[in-house]
């Protein structure tokens, strides 16, 4: 059996229908325990988001909500949405759009949550996420399952999410752009803008990660915000120019979410592989791109200078607002109407030789029009940033792991950085289907422990919320 056969196989197991319904299920008990927060405080939360808090903590909150937003926004928006409905049908848009819904309620309580278990040492050195939240709010006899999530973790970051997938994702829209027809061979199949581009990455990298987390969480309260405002401006030309194949556009994102066409020609087995298919990835692609449930985003909101971890909650739940219900809908909607909108008339149109970024940057160029090169350059460009700050964010939260692993001691950390480092190096070098393979068995073993300690921590969520707007009623 082939690599990628083993993985395919691995991966069917992680995001098998307990793990999807262990998310699913852990999205309704906190809307439930939440009060429905994402509907009826999501007002607030944006206004949350500048407001100046006081309290321990290193971060502001307006920083620590960059700094999950620089590991949410990246190639999850640009290349795991085309993948998703490669491999799921455009059904796969539907499912992340529930994944995110009932996810933006997961974000909330499991952010808040590592706010009020979080460990504060003397010199204000803070250390927080779903390890704590098990090992305090669960009781030390799950402590087994935090060490669990730690490990989860580090090596997601190294050899999945957070390494890997990005600079692959940097590396492929690069050459895309400057080398399409790869005709300038460095080495092997390899192209030079291949190997230039993932050095340059690989450096830059180097340079910041060794800084700590206020250099990373500066370099994102800068970036993320600039490539978000061109990326949306993007989105939204291609949707305003495009404004009159929206409604086919979710007509048939429907149906292959439920297989209606199918449906009507009485081919069962067909349509619950394809459901079931379009749910695996959806869903799975929406956790690895706005990382509700996962337990990533509680790391970086247990930093922030406040007393209030409601509030936190609050801000940093509008990400997967940010991340899946506006950059990834914008991206999956673009790539249903260049390659499908066709279908929906009776003609099908797909290219199917193209993955991961090519087929963003070609669906984006096609629909934009022009002479396509411009719009390839500025979708290169904020794929650049967007995954070089995700994997910025990644090294700070697994370097939280490990820390929680080695009870604070900074050696093996040191070490692991550099690991890192090389982790990002070699990435190129792998193809896009097994990198996204490896983040999503990672991913999926983070969310268990995760989900499991959120829905035995319900009360807990309830309590905490109903006295906080009990205390403070309005903004």
């Amino acid at each position: 059996m082939e690599f990628t056969a083993i993985l395919d196989k691995i991966d069917g197991i992680v995001w098998g229908v307990p793990t999807i319904l262990l998310i699913l299920v852990t999205g309704l008990v906190m809307t439930f325990s939440a009060r429905g927060i994402q509907f009826t405080k999501l007002k607030r939360a944006f206004l949350s988001i500048f407001k100046e808090n006081e309290g321990k903590g290193e971060l502001s909150g307006f920083a620590a909500l960059c700094t999950a937003l620089s590991a949410t926004i990246g190639t999850g928006n640009i290349v795991g949405v085309s993948t998703a409905i490669v491999a799921g049908g455009p059904g796969a848009l539907f499912w992340m759009w529930i994944a995110a819904i009932l996810g933006t309620a997961t974000k909330y309580a499991e952010c808040m949550l590592a706010i009020k278990y979080r460990e504060v040492s003397a010199d204000g050195h803070v250390l927080g996420g779903p390890f704590y939240t098990i090992e305090k709010g669960m009781g030390p006899k799950w402590k087994w399952l935090a060490v669990l999530f730690a490990v989860f973790g580090a090596l997601a970051g190294i050899m999945g999410i957070g390494t890997m997938t990005q600079i692959n994702g940097i590396t492929s829209a690069v050459n895309n752009a400057f080398d399409p027809t790869s005709s300038h061979i460095a080495f092997g199949n390899y192209t030079w803008s291949t190997v230039i581009s993932g050095a340059v990455v690989t450096i830059c990298t180097a340079l910041v990660v060794i800084g700590g987390i206020k250099r990373i969480s500066k370099v994102a309260e800068k970036v993320v915000p600039a490539m978000a405002v061109i990326y949306v401006f993007l989105g939204l030309s291609i949707l305003i120019m495009n404004a009159m194949k929206i409604p086919g556009a979710f007509v048939l994102i429907f149906k292959s979410a439920f297989g209606w066409k199918a449906v009507g020609a009485g081919a069962m087995g067909f349509v619950f592989k394809q459901i079931t298919d379009s749910m695996q990835k959806g869903i799975a692609r929406g956790i690895f791109s706005n990382e509700a449930g996962l337990g990533s985003a509680p790391i970086a909101a247990s930093a922030v200078q406040t007393n209030e971890p409601v509030e936190q909650g609050l801000v940093n739940m509008t990400g997967t607002v940010i991340d899946t219900l506006i950059i990834c809908t914008m991206t999956g909607l673009a790539i249903v109407i260049a390659f499908y909108g066709d279908i929906i008339g009776g003609v099908a149109e797909w290219n199917a030789g193209a993955q991961g970024a090519v087929l963003t940057a070609t669906a984006f160029s096609k629909v934009l029009g022009g002479d396509g090169h411009s719009v390839q350059i500025l979708l290169m460009l904020c794929l650049a940033f967007f995954a070089f700050t995700t994997i910025l964010g990644w090294d700070y939260y697994s370097e939280k792991c490990l820390e929680y692993l080695t009870k604070g001691k900074m050696g093996p950390v040191k070490v692991y950085r550099w690991l890192y480092i090389a982790a990002v190096a070699i990435g190129p070098y792998f193809t896009v289907n097994a990198v996204f393979t490896i983040a999503d068995i990672f991913n999926g073993l983070m969310a268990i422990p995760n989900c499991i300690a959120l829905i035995a921590l319900s009360s807990v969520v309830a309590k905490e919320t109903k006295a906080y707007f009990d205390k403070y009623p309005t903004l």
